[in-house]
């Protein structure tokens, strides 16, 4: 026997994620080289500090979340982002990652920095232009 469910607001149906994830083990080639001259002994310190990070990008907001033990979650509203920037370096294309840097009207964090995501950033970048269009839903005027 099925309970009935509430039926979902708009809130809920209008948000959609776009990314949702932690940064790569191995970032770049300067992580991948550093790894070998030590043996295998850097990826602990890599896995830990992926361990302390989450990312979630959705069509709403930017979660980041951090700690290990201790967590913190930081929220940027996506109406507050003023800009953002794709880096693809070199050594991070060649192993698949990329950054994304966001400035936005936040007095808490203006500037947050999405580093090593997995993903191909540029279509990340196409799946929010895709997503609002040429519009600039971001902006807010007063």
């Amino acid at each position: 026997m099925t309970t009935p469910q509430a039926p979902a607001t708009t809130d809920e149906i209008a948000e959609q994620v776009l990314f949702e994830g932690r940064p790569a083990l191995v970032p770049g080639l300067g992580a991948a080289a550093l790894a070998v001259l030590t043996l295998g002994l850097a990826l602990i310190y890599f896995a830990l500090r992926r361990l302390g990070l989450h990312y979630k990008v959705t069509s709403q907001r930017i979660v980041v979340e951090t700690g290990v033990f201790s967590k913190q979650m930081q929220q940027t509203d996506i109406y507050r982002i003023t800009d953002y920037v794709v880096e693809r370096p070199f050594s991070q294309r060649l192993l698949g990652t990329g950054n994304i840097v966001v400035e936005a009207m936040d007095r808490t964090t203006p500037s947050l920095r999405l580093e090593s995501l997995k993903t191909d950033v540029v279509v990340l970048y196409e799946g929010y232009n895709d997503l609002f269009g040429d519009e600039e839903p971001n902006l807010v005027t007063v």
